[in-house]
């Protein structure tokens, strides 16, 4: 059990039956009255963000998230097929549990499934992949002198902005975080 005095930012913790991370903590000891901490908790299932205190001797059990290495193989009818790496074990997610992840999953690309009592949570991508352009406007010569960008579709369809320089066929490096072109690879 995790008291609600040792929180730290990024713990999870098991709260109402969901698992929710804290974002923000502070332990308020008012001059009258007792102390308690108010934090900022987030659903890790639905990304919801609440604000909630908590009696400083209030406990919760921690939110066990277990990890697996999974191996995405192919689309079918909008069910991405995933393998694990270990058992083989193959799963089916739709877009909706797969999200914003679509953007730059790749065949053969591995990625780590969470998931909190055996329901799938999410899925996290490595912090850059390597995509390559498919379509691309040709560079405007002139009103360079402000850093100028362009729109840039690559192999999984999302559209990137970049600058001028880059031509069809490039491969780019992404930041799955931000969505955001880093460099040519």
């Amino acid at each position: 059990m995790i008291s609600s005095t040792d929180f730290r930012t990024g713990l999870t913790i098991e709260l109402d039956g969901g698992a929710w991370q804290v974002v923000e903590f502070q332990h308020v000891k008012p001059g009258k009255g007792a102390a308690f901490v108010r934090t900022k908790i987030k659903n890790v299932e639905t990304g919801a963000v609440v604000e909630r205190t908590f009696n400083p001797n209030e406990k919760m059990p921690p939110a066990r998230l277990d990890t697996r290495r999974m191996e995405y193989l192919y689309e079918t009818d909008g069910n991405y097929t995933l393998m694990d790496t270990e058992t083989y074990e193959q799963m089916e997610l739709t877009k909706e549990q797969l999200g914003d992840a679509l953007n730059y999953l790749k065949e053969n690309m591995e990625v780590n499934l969470q998931t909190f009592k055996n329901r799938i949570i999410g899925v996290s991508l490595p912090n850059s992949v390597e995509l390559k352009v498919t379509e691309c406007e040709p560079a405007v010569k002139g009103n360079t002198a402000t850093g100028a960008t362009k729109n840039a579709t690559l192999e999984t369809g999302y559209v990137v902005r970049v600058p001028l320089f880059i031509n069809e066929g490039d491969v780019l490096r992404i930041d799955t975080r931000t969505g955001n072109y880093i460099e040519r690879a």
